[in-house]
């Protein structure tokens, strides 16, 4: 509906968006406010910013059945633009994402300033029924597209609620409540803080990386997860019960070529509950540090 590059300064507000490709995709575009819309049965996202997109504000939107990431932020320099630094995505509701995410960060330069003083902000928002693919993405993968990694300054994630997500996709890999996926550019600076994982579809959250050529890309560094449940991650009776039933889980093989995830994650107050399995580890390239 609205496909912009290069703008700034604009408010979209009070939308009913439907059966389209997207309501929003930004390339290079500053200080856009989103804000009370709806979004239902799309084709595509539902709001996509990229290209050094900085200063925006998505605020008391919902998503229904959206055909890419609900919500994505995608770090691409292809089209324009270099950093994308503070961004605040809050009071978000998205159901029912049958293709992708329901909250998907592709890299993002975490700058300074902007609200709160963090880079990207996404805050308050409710995830339910994704259908294929997980509830949050966390990557570092470019997609095809020059791209930039996360920064050091921290891209932050609170107050989340993830409800049944999780899926099947690419194959025979099984997708989580968050997914995080450190992969062709750095992967850092991740912070995310007050959420709840209930009922995944498979697992609560996964730590994957990407191989190229055999060896492992970026790792996951400076990573950490506060106040977090992950429950009712339970054995899913079906041909990818093996992949099942996981509050955490280092994933050892995702995909045929693919090897097993590489860095470390701090869990501060991590409570795990009614999970087949709470915490699943078996590499010894990743480590889980838990504390209390």
């Amino acid at each position: 509906m609205f496909d912009f590059s290069n703008v700034s300064d604009i408010v979209i507000d009070n939308i009913w968006n439907e059966h389209m490709v997207c309501l929003y995709g930004g390339a290079n575009t500053d200080r856009v406010t989103i804000r009370n819309s709806r979004i239902r049965n799309m084709f595509a996202d539902g709001v996509n910013m990229t290209n050094g997109s900085t200063d925006n504000l998505v605020s008391n939107n919902d998503a229904r059945a959206t055909g890419e990431d609900s919500f994505a932020l995608f770090s691409a320099i292809n089209a324009g633009g270099a950093d994308m630094k503070n961004n605040l995505y809050e009071d978000l509701t998205t159901t029912l994402t049958w293709r992708a995410a329901g909250l998907a960060v592709y890299g993002g330069y975490g700058g300074y300033g902007g609200y709160g003083g963090y880079g990207n902000t996404y805050r308050n928002i409710q995830i339910a029924d994704t259908l294929v693919y997980s509830g949050v993405t966390i990557s570092s993968l470019d997609l095809g597209y020059p791209m930039n990694g996360f920064g050091t300054d921290p891209t932050t994630f609170e107050n989340i609620s993830i409800v049944r997500a999780g899926g099947r996709f690419w194959g025979n890999q099984t997708f989580p409540g968050i997914w995080v996926f450190s992969a062709s550019k750095v992967f850092q600076g991740i912070r995310v803080n007050s959420v709840d994982v209930v009922d995944p579809t498979y697992s609560g959250i996964m730590f994957q990386t990407n191989y190229a050529g055999g060896q492992p890309q970026f790792p996951i560094e400076d990573t950490v997860f506060t106040d977090v449940t992950t429950s009712g991650a339970r054995k899913s009776g079906d041909a990818f019960d093996a992949k099942s039933g996981f509050g955490l889980w280092a994933n050892e093989m995702p995909e045929t070529g693919q090897g097993p995830a590489v860095g470390e994650v701090v869990f501060n107050g991590l409570k795990p509950s009614d999970n087949a399995v709470d915490i699943r580890n078996t590499t010894s390239t990743f480590k889980i540090i838990r504390n209390p």
